[in-house]
């Protein structure tokens, strides 16, 4: 069957009684070639996919994948993708929350001698909760290839001096190499929504981009920068660490920092800096 189509989609929504569930942000990909785009970035190793859908993905990844394990959190789904990927033997579907899964633990199990990629579409309204905890688990992990809302993708790519640069950017740039794949406009989407997608790669990097005394206390200094972001970074760290402007204004002067500045002009090397300083 093709699970690219909408026709199909609905039929097979028909065939078991399915509704789409918008809080659960169920958008299903048509377009084949993205799919393709996900599946081969995701390689021939381990894959594990978030919230397959009716499996229009983990049919493609299965293609190449040695073994798929797809965490789906809605309990009516697993009986739908029995039946739609009946003729994948590499598939694994497990009905769990995902901010709930022990990922290292399923790694061990699942995944013995594999390189392991993490594969996912996933709703809008739990992105970046997810991409932190893959990232902050610091799992063995070769990449990340995600579909998710192309203002967010734009945000994590971004550059320091541009209006998307903040914490999510940080965050992901700390741990990973992020890279824009491919974007995709909401009609390509049954039922469509309400924004553009981008498909967005992060590939993990060996260990942080940079090294800090205190990896705690460097994303706190990242919070506190965009914590009012038309304010200095100055005014924003006097406010969020309850300290003297004059300390802090010479030990950014240290830092080789302007306390005029503002956060989003900040590089990650100057965060790490600065944070150090502190």
């Amino acid at each position: 069957m093709d699970l690219t189509s909408p026709k199909t989609i609905k039929s097979i929504a028909a065939k078991f009684g399915f509704t789409f569930k918008k809080g659960l942000g169920q958008n299903f990909l048509t377009n084949p070639a993205v799919i393709e785009e996900i599946a081969e970035a995701a390689g021939d190793g381990g894959v594990i996919e978030i919230g397959p859908g009716f499996g229009v993905l983990t049919h493609a990844l299965a293609e190449r994948a040695k073994k798929v394990v797809a965490l789906e959190i809605d309990e009516r789904l697993p009986q739908i993708l029995e039946y739609t990927l009946a003729d994948c033997d590499n598939v694994k579907v497990l009905n769990c929350d995902v901010m709930k899964t022990e990922f290292r633990a399923l790694i061990d199990e699942e995944f013995k001698g594999m390189s392991v990629s993490v594969a996912a579409n996933l709703p809008y309204y739990i992105t970046t909760p997810i991409i932190a905890k893959l990232l902050e688990e610091r799992l063995p992990l070769k990449d990340i290839i995600i579909m998710i809302q192309k203002e967010v993708a734009e945000r994590i790519e971004a550059k320091p001096g541009t209006k998307s640069y903040g914490a999510i950017t940080l965050l992901c740039q700390y741990f990973a190499q992020p890279e824009i794949i491919t974007t995709v406009s909401a009609g390509q989407f049954v039922p469509p929504p309400k924004v553009d997608s981008a498909v967005l790669r992060l590939r993990l990097l060996d260990k942080p981009r940079v090294t800090v005394a205190d990896e705690d206390k460097f994303f706190k200094v990242i919070k506190a920068a965009f914590s009012q972001r038309r304010k200095t970074l100055l005014n924003c760290l006097s406010s969020y660490f309850n300290r003297p402007k004059e300390e802090l204004a010479k030990i950014m002067e240290e830092a080789g920092i302007e306390p005029t500045r503002r956060g989003e002009t900040l590089s990650i090397d100057e965060f790490a800096k600065l944070c150090d300083m502190l």
